[in-house]
């Protein structure tokens, strides 16, 4: 691939100086993604293609002809355009600061992720997968990278209250657990961005073989979002510029504890059971 570094704009210069040897469909796909300019890191690749009038593949082939691993590496390069990795994540951070200023930044930066991504959460699309959970036979926690520890710690949790749940941490054990799913069982797929290869592939198992599918993720349009019968959208402008932002990872964290306290609620005969079971064996790895 190339090296996309350089000054303010080298990233916007190297596509439209290649765009003369794409095919026409292609130069439709870069003009699409020109003309978005750099609203373009805060879009999906399903709002992209839509845009263009052509398919999710096609826009991923487009970025790929053009130098880049597919369309995330070009939101990547775009959004650190003329720009060191660090600085193109420091939201309103200068060099001036100090340590403790910057903590202060990035707590309200997170605070703020809450808010506005956890805290708009549609409420029929939660009712719906806190039902589908509290009902289901076994669920199936996908995610892999940075959302691979909020499916494991999600299922252990599920796991203390009752709910039939696992997070395989392999992603071929994940494609394969999902395939085996079946009418009555849940896959909760979590992506940040929704366009995760891995997860998408083991989601469209999961729904291929009868199960349903709760998508938690970071934007309303993806290929995730599309195979989902509930979506679970908490995210927030800041979560949306950073391809991998901490602050969608504490988003989708509160969403994953929220429906923890809902299905507790919702069964508290089997919950009250089953953390009674759990909390007498943690007493005994304890001083």
């Amino acid at each position: 691939m190339r090296d996309f570094s350089g000054p303010p704009g080298s990233v916007t210069a190297s596509v439209r100086a290649r765009l003369s040897s794409l095919a026409p469909g292609e130069t439709r796909i870069a003009d699409t993604m020109l003309t978005m300019g750099r609203d373009l890191i805060y879009r999906s690749v399903s709002d992209v293609a839509e845009d263009a009038g052509t398919s999710i593949s096609s826009v991923v082939r487009c970025c790929q002809r053009l130098g880049f691993k597919g369309f995330q590496d070009f939101k990547i390069a775009l959004a650190r355009d003329g720009d060191t990795a660090v600085h193109a994540v420091k939201n309103d951070i200068t060099d001036s600061d100090d340590p403790a200023a910057i903590r202060e930044k990035v707590v309200a930066a997170a605070v703020d992720a809450v808010a506005t991504g956890a805290g708009f959460v549609d409420d029929a699309q939660f009712t719906r997968a806190t039902q589908l959970l509290r009902a289901a036979r076994r669920v199936l926690f996908l995610g892999v990278g940075t959302s691979a520890p909020l499916a494991q710690d999600a299922a252990y949790r599920m796991g203390t209250i009752g709910v039939p749940a696992e997070a395989p941490t392999d992603v071929h054990v994940q494609h394969v657990r999902a395939g085996l799913l079946g009418a009555g069982e849940v896959a909760v797929a979590i992506s940040h961005t929704g366009s995760t290869r891995e997860t998408v592939s083991s989601s469209r198992a999961a729904t291929g073989a009868g199960a349903q599918l709760v998508a938690l993720t970071s934007f309303a349009r993806s290929p995730l979002v599309d195979l989902a019968d509930v979506v679970l959208v908490a995210g927030s402008s800041e979560t949306a510029y950073r391809v991998e932002a901490r602050a969608s990872r504490i988003a989708h964290l509160i969403v994953l504890d929220a429906l923890f306290v809902a299905l507790a609620f919702a069964d508290e005969t089997r919950a009250n059971r089953s953390l009674e079971i759990t909390e007498s064996v943690l007493a005994e790895h304890r001083f």
